[in-house]
Formats: C-alpha cells, structure tokens, sequence
C-alpha cells in the first residue's frame, strides 16, 4: 500500500484540527504549517516534516492513535508522532526521554519549541501566561539538550 504523500498528510492534520485555535486565538493550522517548515528548514526528511503536521493529533485528540495506527504512513512517522504526544500526568522528564529516544523526533520537538517559544507569538499573550510558557520551554529544551532557542 502506498503510504500519504506530504501534501495528503498536510490536508488530514489541517482537517483535523480545523475549528481549533492556539492560545493566541490563531488557527492552529499556522501552528502546524511553522513547525512543518521548521522541520524542512532544519535539514528535516519528508517523515520528520510528516510528523510534524501530525506532532499535535493524537495529543488534542483530533485524531485517535487508532487512527495514526492504521494510517497509511511509515512506521517511523507513527513512532515520532507517539513519541511527541505527551500522555496526561506524564513527568516532563519523562516525556523528554521518550522524544530523545525515538529516531526523528528530537527534531521536530524542536521546531515545534521553536514556533512556541517564538517571541512574537508570546507577545500576544498576557504576562502571567507568557512567563509561565516562557519557564516551561526552558525547561523541556534543557532536558532535551537543545541549547539554542
């Protein structure tokens, strides 16, 4: 069976969370078009770019891991794409050990702090909601060794 092309994924996740904003009232589609882009930019394979439209399906529920399970995507999309979903309660540290361990998906949690972490899109925020994401991206790329933001 041949596996979703880019442009195919690009349309489920953009369907998916359709209706859906970000913390900024954005559409969250723009979310996932940056972090795709961040993905190609940084030297990403089309599978990285693939999980990155995908990176935030499973996690908000806009697709269910049945779905990402039975998709006709490679395996190595539906690994990152398990890996980037953080599971309710999980320990920061563990998720982080999770992304390192996973081929691929330390790059695309990187273009996605990247994208959230983008100063400008905090900026829109209120000053209590802008520290406290400020503080937990700091947080989360130390654990994944990313130094730069």
């Amino acid at each position: 069976m041949p596996h979703l092309t880019l442009a195919q994924v690009e349309a489920v996740a953009v369907a998916a969370h359709a209706g859906q904003t970000d913390k900024a009232g954005r559409p969250y589609a723009e979310h996932l078009r940056a972090v795709a882009e961040g993905v190609r930019v940084r030297g990403g394979t089309d599978e990285q770019i693939a999980a990155a439209w995908l990176h935030d399906s499973v996690e908000d529920d806009a697709l269910s891991a049945e779905w990402l399970e039975g998709a006709e995507l490679p395996r190595a999309v539906k690994d990152m794409v398990l890996a980037l979903t953080r599971r309710p309660g999980e320990e920061t540290a563990s998720y982080a050990r999770r992304v390192l361990a996973v081929p691929g998906a330390l790059l695309v949690k990187e273009a996605d702090l990247a994208h959230n972490a983008d100063p400008a899109r905090l900026a829109v925020l209120d000053e209590a909601t802008r520290d406290r994401l400020t503080a937990k991206y700091a947080s989360v790329r130390a654990l994944l060794g990313l130094t730069t933001p």
